[in-house]
């Protein structure tokens, strides 16, 4: 990738755009942990990113204001920053880029709003279309290989919840035909396909939700069940043809929240193939060794799904983004239903931020630390990228 990098929305002009918010910075925001290594294992990470490519299955690659005050008028501006920068320090070569995760409240209050997603899949598209010397959005398994060979970033559009389509199905095709290659079956709270992880009651599948599984299967669009309920999850990894993702998660077992998965759903998940990205959005995937949160925390929880059905059924889709995602939940609580009521929900330590995950520019801790404990290279290969492409390869079709 070239040294240097030019800004989102260079293209045009300074008389055209200004900067009306100072941003945060995409690299050593904070002080947060580098895994130190010795030299040799320093060369070994150096190694395994020459020869592998890496993916992440859920990250958001926006870049936000440094105060969160200003985060609800700079989303609607409509014109937002590209973490190029962040991207380049990160090791990562794909990215499933869950944009603005549905709160971009452009067009309408509703943030799943028709109209609010296709602007941000417009927008970003267009200015990830002018760095093409550096990215390109995939939308296949060609373009992501292709992209890894030219060292370049692919961006994979990826819509955690679908928008309100009602009984329209063929705004699926619509969708596709804009790029996106991965849709959440719900965003937390349910719609006309299923139930979501923070209602009280879990309905399963619809008939409707039946005919959006077939869809996005003929289709070749990746279903995740990062925020979908259990019955649903369950519902739909029997009935999909194909493999499917939970992009961004954690156990269950570990930590007893609804955002996490409960072991049946996780055994589910691999028994048909599919992957789990392993998350570390602040305050979710803690544990009781760990209760502050850390990528200590957060290896817990892959150890823990590794030992329950092998490494080759998960993977990473660390959930950052480059400003204040602590104050990014405070902000967005009432419009991102990310967990279940917070009586229900373990105490735990507060934090800034997720030491040593604080941002996409530290995904490369994590292959530090694979390293650092004994990982081989085989293995790492499979949870940064080779289970992930192994599930593309089969729903893209």
């Amino acid at each position: 990738m070239p040294e240097e990098i030019r800004e989102s929305w260079h293209f045009l002009g300074e008389n055209m755009v200004s900067k009306k918010f100072r941003l945060a910075r995409e690299v050593n925001r904070v002080d947060s942990t580098i895994i130190q290594l010795s030299k040799k294992d320093e060369e070994e990470v150096q190694g395994i990113l020459e020869k592998n490519i890496c993916i992440s299955l859920h990250d958001h690659t926006i870049v936000f204001p440094e105060k969160p005050e200003e985060y609800i008028p700079y989303i609607r501006s409509g014109r937002w920053w590209i973490g190029y920068r962040g991207l380049k320090a990160s090791g990562l070569n794909v990215v499933f880029d869950g944009m603005l995760d549905g709160i971009a409240l452009i067009r309408s209050p509703d943030p799943w709003d028709w109209d609010n997603v296709i602007h941000q899949i417009g927008m970003i598209k267009a200015d990830i279309n002018r760095h093409r010397e550096i990215a390109v959005v995939a939308e296949s398994l060609g373009d992501i290989k292709r992209a890894y060979e030219e060292n370049k970033i692919a961006f994979v559009l990826h819509l955690e919840g679908p928008p309100r389509i009602g009984e329209d199905i063929d705004k699926v095709d619509m969708l596709y035909g804009l790029g996106v290659r991965c849709i959440g079956v719900t965003y937390s709270r349910g719609n006309e396909f299923g139930s979501g992880l923070a209602d009280k009651n879990d309905r399963g599948l619809t008939d409707l939700g039946y005919e959006f599984i077939d869809r996005m299967n003929r289709l070749g669009i990746a279903i995740d069940l990062a925020h979908v309920g259990d019955k649903t999850s369950l519902d739909v990894i029997e009935y999909s043809r194909e493999p499917v993702f939970i992009t961004h998660a954690g156990a269950r077992g570990l930590w007893p929240t609804k955002r996490m998965k409960p072991d049946e759903v996780i055994h589910a998940l691999a028994e048909k193939g599919g992957v789990f990205g392993v998350e570390a959005a602040p305050h979710t995937t803690l544990t009781k060794k760990h209760i502050k949160h850390s990528i200590e925390s957060v290896m817990e929880h892959f150890q823990y799904i590794e030992s329950l059905v092998g490494i080759d059924y998960v993977a990473f889709g660390p959930d950052t983004i480059f400003g204040d995602h602590v104050g990014l939940h405070k902000i967005f609580m009432e419009y991102l239903a990310i967990t279940d009521k917070k009586d229900d929900r373990p105490s735990h330590p507060m934090v800034d931020y997720v030491d040593g995950l604080e941002n996409p520019s530290q995904f490369i801790n994590i292959i530090r630390w694979m390293v650092k404990n004994g990982y081989s290279e085989e293995e790492i290969s499979k949870a940064i990228g080779k289970n992930i492409i192994r599930v593309v390869d089969k729903v893209w079709k």
